[in-house]
């Protein structure tokens, strides 16, 4: 059987009444369905009460890109600017979601926003405007965002460290090229994380977890956008899902050598 990929939902508005939907990108479907190899299941943002009963059912954990930025509160950080997107019962949710599956071992691909909630929920903080910094680079989503091929086109390279699994999935490439989409970006690095990739200006692109129970990765750009033509983003996915694949069939086993105890 096919792993079940949990895909992180922000909690949007919609139609002419602006009622609030759980959503997530159609992008993230097609890749678990494509690379990934999974059934992809939507995790609406229901706080934390349901998180164990949510990580229980699932192989795999994708955190999801978004415009919002993660609540400063979670931080300690200065208040975001005013008009700043904020998505509460996504922090509420993914957050002690994140914990847990670092915890019990559970294959996570934080992606844009996932990475920096990846920071956040293990003690880490957030720049929340990167391009007002001094001497980075603007980073964020271009002006003229309607243009896909400007929009999710490579923006700059990112410098890959010797021996991790994107360098390996690179072919052993020092650097590869990848899109930019976000305003925030890490500042203080979590404890438990390692940094794996730089931006020209330093901006840290990519952490995994020390000692990790099991995959864990975050990429600060978006690999879902060019799995069908980007190589280093479709191995990315292929790795994650052969991940999800082991976790799926190692609780398969458990579960037979309960029943035959």
């Amino acid at each position: 059987m096919r792993p079940l990929i949990g895909i992180s939902c922000c909690v949007k508005p919609f139609g002419v009444f602006q009622t609030p939907n759980h959503a997530a990108s159609d992008s993230y479907v097609r890749v678990v369905m494509g690379p990934v190899g999974g059934v992809p299941v939507l995790l609406p943002a229901a706080g934390p009460d349901y998180v164990p009963d949510i990580l229980a059912r699932l192989d795999g954990l994708i955190l999801t890109g978004s415009r919002s930025n993660v609540w400063p509160g979670h931080y300690d950080g200065p208040a975001h600017a005013e008009g700043t997107p904020e998505d509460h019962a996504r922090d509420a949710t993914t957050l002690p979601l994140i914990r847990a599956a670092v915890e019990q071992g559970v294959p996570l691909l934080a992606i844009c926003r996932g990475m920096q909630e990846l920071n956040v929920a293990l003690g880490g903080s957030l720049d929340q405007r990167i391009q007002d910094l001094p001497g980075r680079i603007d980073h964020s989503t271009p002006s003229d965002q309607h243009l896909p091929a400007v929009r999710t086109g490579k923006a700059h390279a990112v410098r890959l460290a010797p021996g991790t699994l994107l360098h390996r999935l690179a072919g052993g490439r020092e650097s590869i090229a990848v899109n930019s989409l976000h305003n925030q970006g890490v500042q203080r690095l979590a404890p438990r994380l390692v940094a794996e990739a730089w931006a020209p200006d330093g901006t840290i692109e990519a952490v995994r977890v020390r000692e990790a129970r099991g995959f864990v990765l975050g990429v600060q750009w978006h690999p879902e956008y060019d799995w069908e033509r980007d190589e280093v983003s479709r191995a990315l996915f292929e790795a994650f899902g052969q991940a999800c694949r082991e976790w799926a069939e190692g609780r398969g086993t458990a579960r037979l050598v309960r029943a035959a105890e």
